[in-house]
């Protein structure tokens, strides 16, 4: 894949990064191999050191105002599940208010934080981002800044006509990234207080128009310059979109899933699986023939313009989305947070979810 595993290709890149293993405050890494989880404190069980290092990096992103603990009920049970297969690191280089200073620079920052991870742990050959809500964008970002051209043999076009034939050709093996995100009237009430959120909100709400060219998150569904945002999200193995059903006040169902308003699963077709009953709906992946061209990001000009456009070309890619829904719940409020298992505490109901990635990933 084009991550940034493996690193022969990106030699070139990596001069100005930091190369000192030594943990950055705020992030941690969790192993089985190691004799704990570098700066977290918690239990290392399932397996302890087995007789191989582990080959998968899983980077952890957190969302606006979050810190990388918001991740940790997730990264503890990976390790116990695939001991001796992944080492998960819970990104803190963009925590708290440092989540205010746009997609733009969190996405860099991610970069240098995972390249310094990739450069102590010289084993590793596949990545993978778990991000949750604005986290998805800074992790898009990120593997736009990692990603490398393919060859001129390694056709991503392929990977359109049959998603279980991703491209293959790249050093670092294959990667995935499902995105955790999250009613639609609080996303509207938000659009006049984007301020509050800095240049991040000049970027959710697309009105960072500058010099003419069009706003971040248009730039993010093409490959816009030198930034190859669209291959490099194609040359993952799997895109996966957990979305709230109900009870996100942040992000909602459509926008978190990646649909227009009459692609929603209907209610009658929820299943109820009693290993994960908060998973009430899995749409597998398929390839659309989309009608898009890199010019219509010029062309767009009102916000459902935009949002059209964006749903276009993300659409582009074969997502497989799983709809969750804490309905009955008494932690429905905090679906945003619940379906993250964000604090145990307060959102405990979410852990079958967590299970459910976790069972479902691609080792």
């Amino acid at each position: 894949m084009a991550t940034g595993e493996g690193g022969e290709k990106k030699k070139g890149r990596r001069r100005w990064l930091p190369a000192a293993c030594l943990p950055r405050p705020g992030c941690f890494t969790v192993s089985a191999a190691d004799e704990g989880p570098s700066g977290s404190g918690a239990d290392d069980e399932g397996g302890g050191g087995g007789s191989r290092a582990p080959t998968h990096l899983i980077v952890t992103v957190n969302g606006i105002v979050g810190s990388a603990d918001n991740w940790g009920y997730a990264a503890k049970h990976f390790i116990r599940k695939h001991p001796e297969d992944v080492v998960v690191h819970c990104s803190g280089c963009n925590s708290a208010t440092r989540t205010f200073d746009g997609v733009d620079v969190m996405g860099r920052r991610l970069v240098e934080e995972v390249i310094s991870v990739v450069q102590c742990r010289p084993e590793l050959k596949k990545i993978s981002f778990v991000a949750h809500s604005l986290g998805g964008l800074i992790a898009r970002y990120a593997i736009a800044l990692l990603y490398e051209p393919a060859t001129q043999t390694d056709s991503h076009e392929e990977y359109e006509k049959d998603v279980n034939d991703a491209p293959s050709k790249q050093p670092m093996g294959q990667g995935k990234m499902p995105l955790l995100r999250g009613s639609y009237r609080l996303e509207k009430m938000a659009f006049g207080m984007s301020w509050l959120a800095g240049r991040s909100g000049k970027h959710l709400f697309i009105k960072d128009v500058e010099d003419e060219k069009p706003p971040l998150l248009l730039q993010m569904v093409t490959d816009y310059g030198d930034l190859h945002f669209i291959s490099a999200l194609r040359s993952f193995k799997r895109c996966v979109a957990y979305s709230n059903v109900c009870g996100d006040f942040v992000v909602g169902w459509k926008t978190s899933s990646i649909r227009r308003q009459h692609e929603l699963p209907k209610k009658e077709d929820f299943v109820d699986d009693v290993r994960y009953p908060h998973v009430v709906y899995v749409e597998k992946p398929k390839a659309r023939d989309v009608d898009f061209s890199d010019e219509m990001i010029y062309q767009a000009k009102t916000t459902s313009e935009m949002e059209e456009v964006m749903l276009k070309s993300l659409n582009r890619i074969p997502w497989e989305r799983v709809d969750v829904s804490f309905k009955r719940s008494r932690q429905r409020i905090f679906a945003h947070s619940t379906i993250q298992v964000k604090t145990y505490f307060f959102n405990s109901d979410g852990a079958d979810v967590i299970f459910h990635m976790i069972d479902h990933f691609l080792y």
